[in-house]
C-alpha cells in the first residue's frame, strides 16, 4: 500500500480540486502550491479546530495576528539574519544543491547525490552556507530601497507584541500567545509535495512560564500535542511518535525540543516541534531593542524574563498527514473503491444530497428543498450530474461522511435513503430526522 501511495495521493488532490500547483498555467513555480474548493475548505477545518481548542476553549492563552513583513531588526534580535541557514553542496554532474545533513554520507567530505547516484567530493564542491529569508523592498523609490523581510515564522510577531499583550490582557503566568499564519522561507531543498514549500502556514504558541516551571510544562505540552493529534484531528496512534532532539540537533535559542513525527509515504518526519527556547527570545529582542521585556510576577513579587514553550505545528503537514492517513483502498464487488476516512469534523463536507432522477423534476425539487436546509445547519454539497454509484465514489473520494439520496419513493413516504461512509451501509429515514440522525452518530456540528 505504501508504495506509491504517494504519487496516488498528489493524483487526487489535483483530481478532486485539494491542491494544485501554484502559477500552473505557467508552468508553474518550484515549492508553491494553491488550494482548491476542497483544500482551503479542510484546512480551514484544522485551523479552526486548533483555534478553538487552544485560544476559545482556555483561559490561559490569547490570540493575535501580527504582520507578515517584519523590521529587520527583529531578526537581527532572532539570529535568523545570521544563523538562519542551510549548508548546501552542489552535484558537479546534475548541478542540483543539496543539504549536506539530508544526503547519504560515503565517507568523510564524500556524499551520494539523490538524483544521479555520483560520488559528490566535498573537497571540491565545498559546501556553501545559504540563508533562508526572503527580502522585500518597501521603499517607493527603486534606487533607495527600504529592505525588510517576510517572516520566517510566525514566533517573532509574539514576541515583539509580548508587553503590549501583558499591558491590554493583564495575564499572569503561565500565558500563552498564540497564531495562526503564513511564514516564508527561500527553501532550496525541497520536494515530497507540499511537506517542504516556500510559503506555508503555521499554528503556534508561545507559552511563556516563570524558569522553574519550564520542565513541567515543556513535558506537558509535548503530551498535549501528541493527544491532540490522536483525539482531536483523528490520526492513528501508529503512524505517529514522539522523537526528542539530541544535543547536536537543538537550535541556537532550544534548551530541549521534541519532535511529533507522523509515518508519512517517504518515511518519519517532523508534523510539530515543541522546544523549550528558555528566556533567549525577550532577552534577545530586550538587547536589540532596548525596550525592558521583564514581567513582575504578583505572587513572588520579583522581575524577571519568562521561560518560553513553543508548540509549533505546521498546518500545511498537518493537512498532509490527515491525507495520508485517512487515503484508504477498498475491494468492493470485485472493484476497487478509494475513500478519505476524514474525521467528520475535518471533512470539507458533511453532507452530500442526491436526486435519484435528475430527469425527474419533483425528485429535484424535494433534494434542493433538503439540500437547502441542511446546508444552513451543516457543510453540504447538492450533486446531480452522475448516476448514483458514481456519485457515491466522488463523496467517497473526497471524504464526505454521509450521502442522501432522494428516490421517487421520498415523494411519498417523505423519507430518504442516508448512505454511511466507511461502512456503506444504507438506512431509510425520515426527512425531519436528518439532523438527528447525523447528530447521533458524530456529533453536533461545529459549523466553520
Amino acid at each position: 500500500m505504501e508504495e506509491g501511495k504517494l504519487s496516488k495521493i498528489i493524483s487526487l488532490c489535483k483530481r478532486r480540486g485539494f491542491v494544485f500547483g501554484g502559477s500552473e498555467i505557467y508552468g508553474g513555480l518550484s515549492s508553491i502550491w494553491d488550494y482548491g474548493p476542497l483544500g482551503a475548505a479542510l484546512k480551514r477545518r484544522i485551523k479552526n479546530l486548533w483555534w478553538r481548542e487552544y485560544v476559545e476553549k482556555r483561559e490561559d492563552i490569547v490570540g493575535i495576528d501580527s504582520a507578515i513583513i517584519m523590521h529587520r531588526n527583529v531578526f537581527v534580535a532572532s539570529g535568523h539574519l545570521e544563523g538562519f541557514v542551510d549548508c548546501l553542496v552542489e552535484c558537479s554532474k546534475c548541478k542540483k544543491r543539496f543539504r549536506v545533513d539530508k544526503i547519504r554520507k560515503i565517507k568523510e567530505n564524500i556524499y551520494e547525490c539523490p538524483v544521479c547516484k555520483v560520488n559528490i567530493d566535498g573537497n571540491i564542491n565545498k559546501p556553501r552556507k545559504f540563508n533562508l529569508m526572503l527580502k522585500t523592498n518597501l521603499s517607493a523609490v527603486e534606487e533607495e530601497p527600504v529592505y525588510a523581510y517576510l517572516r520566517p515564522e510566525t514566533a517573532q510577531g509574539i514576541f515583539t507584541n509580548f508587553l503590549n499583550i501583558v499591558n491590554t490582557t493583564h495575564k499572569k503566568l503561565p500565558f500563552g500567545i498564540a497564531q495562526v499564519g503564513k511564514a516564508f522561507r527561500n527553501e532550496v531543498t525541497t520536494g515530497n509535495f507540499i511537506f517542504r514549500m516556500k510559503e506555508f502556514e503555521q499554528m503556534e504558541i508561545e507559552y511563556f512560564v516563570s524558569p522553574e516551571e519550564a520542565d513541567d510544562y515543556y513535558h506537558y505540552w509535548v503530551e498535549e500535542r501528541f493527544s491532540f493529534y490522536v483525539d482531536k484531528v483523528g490520526i492513528r496512534r501508529e503512524n505517529l511518535r514522539i522523537r526528542e532532539h539530541t544535543k547536536e540537533e537543538l537550535a541556537h535559542y532550544a534548551r530541549c525540543c521534541s519532535d511529533v513525527e507522523y509515518n508519512f509515504p517517504f518515511g518519519w518526519s517532523e508534523l510539530e516541534g515543541i522546544a523549550n527556547r528558555g528566556e533567549y527570545d525577550l532577552k534577545r529582542h530586550s538587547q536589540v531593542s532596548k525596550k525592558d521585556l521583564v514581567f513582575f510576577d504578583d505572587k513572588t513579587k520579583r522581575k524577571f524574563i519568562p521561560y518560553v514553550i513553543e508548540p509549533s505545528a505546521g498546518v500545511d503537514r498537518t493537512f498532509f498527514a490527515c491525507l495520508c492517513d485517512a487515503y484508504c483502498e477498498e475491494e468492493v464487488k470485485g472493484r476497487k473503491r478509494v475513500v478519505l476516512k476524514l474525521k467528520p469534523d475535518l471533512s470539507p463536507y458533511r453532507v452530500a444530497v442526491f436526486p435519484l432522477l435528475k430527469s425527474n423534476s419533483q425528485l429535484g425539487e424535494l433534494a434542493r428543498n433538503i439540500f437547502l436546509d441542511i446546508k444552513n445547519k451543516m457543510p453540504s454539497y447538492y450533486d446531480d450530474t452522475a448516476a448514483i454509484g458514481k456519485l457515491y465514489r466522488r463523496q467517497d473520494e473526497i471524504g464526505t461522511p454521509f450521502c442522501i439520496t432522494v428516490d421517487l419513493q421520498s415523494l411519498q413516504d417523505r423519507k430518504v435513503t442516508i448512505r454511511d461512509r466507511d461502512s456503506m451501509h444504507q438506512e431509510r429515514i425520515s426527512i425531519d430526522k436528518i439532523d438527528e440522525f447525523i447528530e447521533d452518530r458524530v456529533g453536533r456540528v461545529c459549523f466553520c
